[in-house]
């Protein structure tokens, strides 16, 4: 499959590239892993920064390219030609690690839920995207692009969108502006007594399913009707409110103010 199949877009600009690089962590024992590393473009300044690098490449041509590379130049860095959903980061960091990539559009979300299974092992992450999605993630409660997404991310990290980057830093040109976006971890789930996780996430999207109905509505189908009164009441919300207006707390609360549900509910992007 090409490169241009699997939605990448090589960040071919080098000031651009130097100015990523100098907004990261500058942590010179770090172990930095490295999603989709091109031609190296980043892996080169990566292993300037960090103890270890480990640079995961799907394409076989790619990861082969990348690796002769770090024979001979970084000695710090390690190839690894792997599917990143399909990636077991732990097994190859062994520790804590940091992590940045310049993420196919397509599947940021999946990635981001991947990277969040580590979560208790990862620093930060820093990753190029669509600047549409940077900004649903980066979102505050009460805003339009506030979302499913966006709980996800603030869940496990802190995120933040630091500049916008020209369809030009690439080559080939993507066709929409992207954004590098930062997340440092933990993040609120920290100060949340959620004992299960999958079920917490599972009960967000279910509040977010129809962005235009009410939270009463989005649960109906899935409580009774009794208890999600009572659990609205007891969490100081009405029947009109909406998940978009809801901060992660208010969202634990009318979690635990409610029965468990008869079963979960699929989670998609």
């Amino acid at each position: 499959m090409s490169r241009q199949k699997l939605g990448q877009h090589f960040l071919a600009d080098v000031s651009w590239r130097k100015r990523i690089a100098d907004t990261l962590p500058a942590c010179p024992d770090s172990v930095w892993l490295e999603i989709g590393a091109g031609h190296g473009e980043m892996t080169q300044l990566l292993a300037q920064r960090a103890r270890r690098v480990i640079a995961i490449e799907t394409d076989p041509a790619l990861a082969s390219v990348v690796r002769q590379r770090a024979v001979t130049e970084w000695p710090n860095v390690e190839v690894v030609e792997s599917d990143i959903l399909l990636t077991d980061l732990l097994a190859l960091a062994h520790d804590r690690f940091r992590v940045y990539g310049n993420l196919p559009y397509y599947i940021t979300s999946p990635i981001l839920a991947h990277l969040f299974r580590f979560a208790a092992h990862i620093d930060s992450i820093h990753v190029v995207t669509q600047l549409e999605v940077a900004q649903r993630i980066a979102a505050h409660p009460g805003t339009r692009d506030y979302g499913y997404l966006s709980t996800l991310c603030r869940y496990y990290a802190r995120p933040e969108l630091l500049f916008r980057i020209p369809p030009g830093a690439f080559h080939p040109p993507p066709k929409v502006t992207s954004a590098l976006l930062e997340m440092h971890l933990p993040g609120e789930r920290a100060s949340l007594d959620i004992h299960d996780d999958a079920a917490f996430l599972n009960f967000m999207q279910l509040c977010f399913a129809h962005k235009r109905k009410t939270l009463r509505n989005n649960l109906r189908d899935t409580y009774p009707h009794d208890a999600i009164a009572k659990a609205l009441l007891s969490s100081a919300l009405t029947g009109t409110s909406r998940a978009e207006e809801l901060t992660l707390r208010q969202f634990a609360q009318l979690f635990a103010a409610l029965p468990c549900s008869s079963g979960p509910v699929p989670i998609v992007f």
